[in-house]
């Protein structure tokens, strides 16, 4: 056994509802961000990491385990999103089989939220580390390997006898800049086997970088317990030399940030763009903002600086909704910054969700109105879940943990049904949202221009309506009209049963 030997997991878990399992040939496979910041961490001191991307590859939990077993680490660390938590329960059971004196950290988003939870609940995992995770995570394995009072290492998770103990304290990484850059060496034929959703760049290969932590905003459907809500900044300098090196080492063309806000200070992006600028650095960059955070001189310069696309978190048509939602702005204001980024010649992609509390025919009506009338480009459409650490989440239900169907919560299952409204109707209007954006003549042709002039997105496109299409007609002569989702394959919580 390799002494100081860690190796990262993320898990394989169900990306895809039942149905849509078409949609795999063009979503987002680009790798966890998280992990290669961590595995960088532990490599500055001393440590030998190795990354497992399952879902990229397509590995099973027994494919996990088998390479787990060949390599016998020390040290196995598993990152927790709410959908995947079953899947690395079902990991760690197979280390511990095979290897019983390695140890198994998890820590991720889903740890944050309810990390003394789920260590009562799965006693295959050894120890947790809650929020940020590059600062908790040495102290935990220096403390291991010193055998030192875990009492003292704060943000840990971990068990004296029968009980879960929890220690106070939660570390951040004040400056960003004194982290070591990803460690993007350690990914198998990086970075061509790591696109991201189709369309949502001009050429590849692609990265993914994280320029800030944290998001200051309260909206009801997130979780911020990783990063908090002080956001903190890589220098402007720091993001180009990334950038750079990227470019010149992986012959990476197209950034992918995905900053909770990307814009929240407009000083470090202008200073981003004019270092872009001057040095003759080709690269195009995608990046999130929020509608209130836009105006037409600071689109400009990004536009000069390589900025291809802008996401934004418009969620819904209607102002009741967003309202809800705690959502600062409204549909006005949303419908602004989308017209002041097309004139900027910036493409939009509009994040949209569906079935949201208080989602009615209406509200529906009015997404539907909205989506065709703005200056939008591409759209994400998800099905509203009330994720565990969310405001949401304790409003339905009255307590921040519950026995849940983890493994749907992925953002493309309806697990919770708003009142007078049936997953059967949600899941039709779901897909005649989508529809009614892009069956616009003027999308065709948009798309068919993108696809002459990118032509590397058109192999997955087709495999994608090859799978749609044989879908719909399976789903017709069932019986089911033309509905994907599969009832019986839904876990759903009505006003009811709540």
């Amino acid at each position: 056994m390799l002494k100081r030997k860690i190796v990262f997991i993320n898990p394989p878990y169900e990306r895809i509802a039942p149905g849509y399992d078409f949609v795999r040939h063009i979503t987002n496979k680009s790798p966890s961000l998280g992990l290669l910041h961590l595995a960088a961490e532990v490599r500055l001191h001393g440590y030998e990491p190795s990354i497992i991307e399952s879902d990229i590859f397509e590995l099973s939990v027994d494919d996990v385990v088998a390479r787990i077993a060949q390599e016998r680490p020390l040290y196995v660390g598993i990152t927790l999103f709410t959908v995947g938590v079953w899947g690395a329960a079902a990991i760690a059971r197979g280390i511990k089989a095979a290897l019983p004196d390695t140890v198994v950290i998890v820590g991720g988003p889903h740890i944050s939220s309810m990390g003394p939870e789920t260590m009562e609940r799965f006693r295959e995992f050894d120890y947790a580390v809650v929020g940020e995770g590059e600062k908790v995570l040495m102290d935990l394995l220096s403390a291991l390997e010193t055998e030192a009072d875990l009492r003292a290492v704060p943000g840990i998770i971990f068990r004296r006898g029968p009980f879960v103990q929890v220690t106070s304290g939660n570390p951040v990484n004040r400056l960003l800049d004194d982290l070591p850059m990803p460690a993007w060496d350690l990914l198998p034929d990086f970075p061509r086997a790591y696109p991201p959703a189709i369309y949502d760049f001009p050429r590849g290969p692609v990265a993914t970088i994280a320029a800030s932590r944290g998001c200051p905003f309260h909206c009801k459907f997130c979780d911020t317990s990783t990063f908090g809500a002080r956001v903190r900044h890589y220098s402007p300098r720091k993001v180009f030399e990334m950038m750079r090196h990227l470019h010149h080492t992986y012959g990476v063309r197209h950034i992918m940030f995905v900053d909770d806000l990307f814009l929240a200070s407009r000083q470090r992006v202008t200073e981003l763009c004019n270092l872009l600028l001057d040095s003759g650095l080709r690269m195009t960059w995608t990046c999130t903002a929020r509608v209130d955070t836009v105006k037409p001189d600071v689109l400009k310069l990004m536009k000069q600086a390589g900025c291809w696309e802008i996401s934004f978190g418009l969620e819904t048509g209607s102002d009741d909704l967003l309202q809800k939602m705690d959502k600062a702005a409204r549909v006005e204001k949303s419908e602004q910054a989308v017209g002041w980024t097309a004139e900027a010649g910036i493409r939009t992609k509009g994040l949209f969700m569906l079935g949201y509390p208080g989602e009615t025919t209406e509200t529906i009506s009015a997404t539907k109105d909205f989506v065709r009338r703005i200056p939008m480009t591409i759209m994400n459409l998800t099905k509203f879940t009330p994720y565990p650490g969310s405001p949401i989440y304790r409003d339905l239900y009255g307590t921040n943990i519950r026995e849940d169907h983890w493994e749907k919560m992925n953002g493309m299952n309806f697990v919770w049904a708003p009142e007078g409204i049936t997953v059967e109707e949600l899941d039709r209007e779901y897909q005649n949202i989508l529809v009614a954006f892009y069956k616009r003549p003027r999308m065709g042709a948009y798309y068919l221009k993108l696809t002459l002039q990118y032509p590397n997105h058109l192999y997955r496109l087709l495999r994608f309506a090859l799978g749609f299409f044989g879908a719909k007609l399976r789903s017709y002569l069932t019986g089911r009209g033309g509905v994907l989702v599969r009832p019986s394959e839904v876990h759903l919580d009505t006003p009811s049963t709540r």
